[in-house]
């Protein structure tokens, strides 16, 4: 008892008040909680956040600031329904990507109730957001050979869980899911949990979009951002694609302003005046993307290369030291790419994120020396 009260009177209060599991809970290491840009005095190469190059100066022009905006500004939903091919009422904007997702799991999964699902290795932030919601997470790892979906593992979960999360193309991988493989999943938790199909990266093979499921399945959501392919990841604009009831649904859980007035303008621009912007930089990744793949293969210390259809390339090393090596001569110099290795099945990789010409040049040319 002693012990107890001791240990008790050592928290602060905070701590003493807030929900258990959060004390030891590990945050989402982000890049930039990784390696922070501020406060730099040596400037640095950002290969780590899977972000694009720069594409120019935006203008703003945005008006009355001093009122609050639309819950979801019209310029901006014209303009991704125009992009997209849905109706503005099939769309939520939201603070990203990672908005939808804590939107999801607080719409769908019933605190300390209810689980999630996962197919490690993918993106963290799913796992993340369900244990701030106090959702359980049900993990069933993609088949190691090819990186696809284990279906019979998926089987054994239906009725077990509320929301799926799939990543295509995935994160870290980068391999997109073979549609037949997505549908099939949507049907099996068709009566029994919703299944959101992440294309974060989807602007770089757009050919192999679910959106156009959203008409067949009513247990679908497919989640989207601006941070990729067009370049506005400092902007924190995504979008989730369903049905209208699921919308609506979601409308009731989101903040009331969650899209500010400047970040409207600036990403409808980038959606309408703005788009060749965005397919240039398509297609200038995707050509370093091979250029790089194909050089790694060629390197001593690379062991394998996996496929990737997004704007990253990742990489496994012969052995954990060549891998430390690499990341920490990169690191000593300025280049900073992500250690993916503690991921399930990944083990000592490596991804560099596809920047500017000059900037995988550098990276290759110091990899070079090793």
């Amino acid at each position: 008892m002693a012990n107890l009260e001791s240990t008790k009177a050592s928290l602060t209060t905070a701590e003493q008040l807030a929900r258990e599991e959060l004390i030891d809970m590990v945050p989402y290491q982000s890049a930039r909680r990784l390696f922070s840009s501020a406060n730099s005095t040596e400037e640095k190469i950002w290969l780590n956040a899977n972000e694009a190059p720069g594409n120019g100066e935006y203008q703003l022009s945005a008006e009355n600031l001093n009122r609050y905006p639309d819950f979801q500004p019209s310029n901006l939903l014209d303009a991704y329904s125009e992009y997209c091919g849905l109706a503005k009422e099939q769309l939520l904007a939201t603070r990203g990507a990672d908005e939808g997702i804590e939107l999801i799991i607080r719409s769908f999964c019933k605190a300390y109730q209810d689980s999630i699902l996962i197919c490690p290795p993918t993106y963290g932030m799913y796992a993340i957001s369900a244990e701030n919601h106090g959702a359980g997470i049900v993990k069933v790892p993609l088949i190691s050979a090819d990186l696809t979906l284990d279906l019979a593992g998926l089987k054994q979960q239906v009725g077990k869980v509320k929301v799926v999360f799939l990543c295509s193309p995935g994160n870290p991988t980068g391999n997109l899911l073979p549609q037949a493989q997505i549908i099939e999943a949507i049907e099996l938790f068709k009566d029994s949990a919703m299944v959101v199909v992440d294309e974060a990266y989807i602007e770089f093979s757009p050919e192999d979009s679910s959106a156009k499921l959203l008409n067949e399945f009513d247990n679908v959501i497919v989640l989207r951002t601006l941070s990729k392919a067009f370049a506005l990841a400092g902007l924190r604009c995504g979008f989730t694609l369903a049905n209208k009831d699921v919308i609506t649904l979601l409308s009731k859980v989101i903040a009331p302003y969650p899209i500010s007035a400047p970040v409207a303008e600036l990403a409808s621009n980038a959606l309408t005046s703005d788009l060749n912007k965005m397919l240039e930089q398509v297609q200038s990744s995707n050509k370093l993307r091979g250029q790089l793949a194909l050089w790694l293969t060629e390197q001593g210390w690379c062991k394998q290369v996996f496929a990737s259809d997004a704007n990253f390339v990742l990489f496994r090393c012969h052995s954990e030291q060549d891998k430390n090596q690499l990341f920490d001569l990169l690191v000593s110099n300025n280049i900073l790419i992500r250690d993916q290795s503690k991921q399930l099945q990944l083990e000592n990789c490596l991804r560099i994120s596809i920047g500017s010409e000059q900037e995988i040049a550098k990276l290759q040319q110091l990899l070079s020396s090793y």
